[in-house]
């Protein structure tokens, strides 16, 4: 059975949200991840570019596998193993300390992403049950740095980012956070005591504030326009392996 979507410009284009450059970028770095293959067993029935155009269609439609299967011109079963092998390869690369640490100013915050797993979401305040994934965005840059493994969902995002592991990334990082990090050493607004209101200079303060953190919630919107990220099927590690991925497209997206 011959498949409709090859790796194409037409096809990369209208189905990733990636230039076919910025594909050719992502496939480079499969490639030299090992995503040739592990060297035994059958050969793959697909090359390489429409391997990894499988799992970016599959992140940013979020359709399933039964409906990915004839799109390709494979089973529900080769989809599967494809995702499975590839997603982890689509990561984001591991942020390092910058050489101008001092002079960079990096934003974290939590997004909610709903999850049919009920071992790694909970329900949450959106109602649904869902898992908390703690990022950093570059205020600058507007680029992801780094993301945090998920968590249950009614997880405050003060602990969650302790228990992740992001603080390391942001060592000489001046950091900014909402009210929900407060005492965790990031720059959050200023708050209300009984009695006592804000002073004129707090105020514009967490005006200035919020201008500047309203760039994570940006690039959270433009991350879920992968469709995974708003219904979550994969079990396990599957919604950490999609975070990852879609942080990594999302920054070949804004770069030049």
């Amino acid at each position: 059975m011959a498949g409709v979507l090859r790796a194409e410009r037409v096809w990369v284009e209208t189905f990733t949200g990636l230039r076919m450059d910025q594909f050719g970028r992502l496939l480079k770095a499969v490639r030299e991840r090992g995503g040739e293959g592990c060297g035994w067993g059958r050969p793959w029935r697909l090359p390489l570019a429409e391997r990894v155009l499988l799992v970016a269609v599959y992140y940013r439609t979020n359709l399933t596998m039964r409906q990915l299967a004839p799109l390709f011109g494979v089973s529900p079963a080769t989809v599967c193993r494809v995702i499975q092998r590839l997603g982890p390869l689509l990561a984001l690369e591991p942020a390092r300390t910058p050489a101008d640490a001092a002079e960079r100013l990096w934003i974290v915050d939590g997004t909610l992403v709903p999850i049919r797993d009920r071992k790694v979401g909970a329900s949450s305040r959106n109602y649904r049950f869902s898992a908390n994934v703690q990022v950093i965005v570059d205020a600058e840059s507007r680029l992801v740095v780094a993301t945090a493994r998920p968590v249950p969902g009614n997880t405050a995002d003060a602990k969650a980012r302790r228990d992740s592991g992001l603080a390391q990334h942001c060592e000489g990082v001046t950091v900014l956070g909402d009210g929900a990090y407060i005492n965790t050493g990031l720059i959050v607004p200023h708050r209300k005591r009984p009695g006592r209101p804000l002073l004129k200079g707090e105020e514009e303060d967490n005006a200035q504030h919020r201008k500047v953190r309203a760039r994570v919630e940006h690039t959270f919107s433009r991350m879920k326009n992968y469709k995974i990220l708003r219904d979550c099927r994969q079990r396990g590690n599957g919604l950490h392996h999609a975070v990852q991925a879609v942080a990594r497209m999302h920054n070949l997206t804004l770069a030049a």
